[in-house]
């Protein structure tokens, strides 16, 4: 097991140098190479359901592999996002404080758009920036989509419809925001 460790602990080193584009994984920061944890998994692939965890790029392990029912993140710097068994996906910091359940999307935690991903606090949305993950716009939304053309349209009232196997937002009072919160103007 732990020569498997190593052996994934040098392979994470080396994706990570050759740099990556997957926002929504590798939360990247100008921190020290010794100032990360790398995800780490009990088997030959990483998938949903399988055990995983976090350990230091020398193979030390920090969160044993099945605390979390899964973790998202590969690279560790100042958040991660995981799953508990419940199917609750939340953020942690380096301490395991949960900062913010993150929003679900589809079938996954919710993806990044414009530096930014949805978080939700006591049941608001609101966004957290990708790199570091501090909440960028204040959960306050009652429905609020990704960002796109440096906008997202929000609510403050909204209603969801289960339609199949999706939900549709509803609310006649849809508005835009720029990415510091403040309201745009048509």
């Amino acid at each position: 097991m732990k020569f498997q460790l190593f052996i994934i602990s040098i392979f994470a080193q080396l994706v990570m140098a050759c740099g990556s584009d997957d926002q929504q994984n590798n939360n990247s920061t100008t921190s020290s190479d010794a100032d990360y944890l790398v995800k780490i998994f009990d088997g030959d692939d990483d998938y949903i359901g399988q055990q995983t965890g976090y350990a230091t790029p020398d193979g030390e392990i920090v969160i044993p592999i099945g605390k979390y029912y899964y973790c998202y993140t590969d690279k560790f710097e100042t958040y991660a996002i995981v799953m508990d068994e419940n199917a609750t996906c939340y953020a942690i910091d380096r301490n395991e404080n949960v900062l913010y359940n993150i929003f679900w999307y589809d079938n996954g935690p919710d993806y990044v758009s414009e530096g930014l991903f949805r978080i939700v606090v006591e049941g608001k949305i609101g966004y957290a920036d990708a790199t570091t993950g501090e909440i960028v716009i204040e959960p306050q939304f009652s429905c609020a989509y990704p960002f796109e053309d440096g906008v997202a349209e929000v609510t403050y009232d909204c209603t969801s419809e289960q339609m199949d196997e999706h939900k549709i937002w509803n609310s006649n009072d849809w508005f835009f925001i720029d990415k510091q919160g403040n309201i745009v103007e048509d």
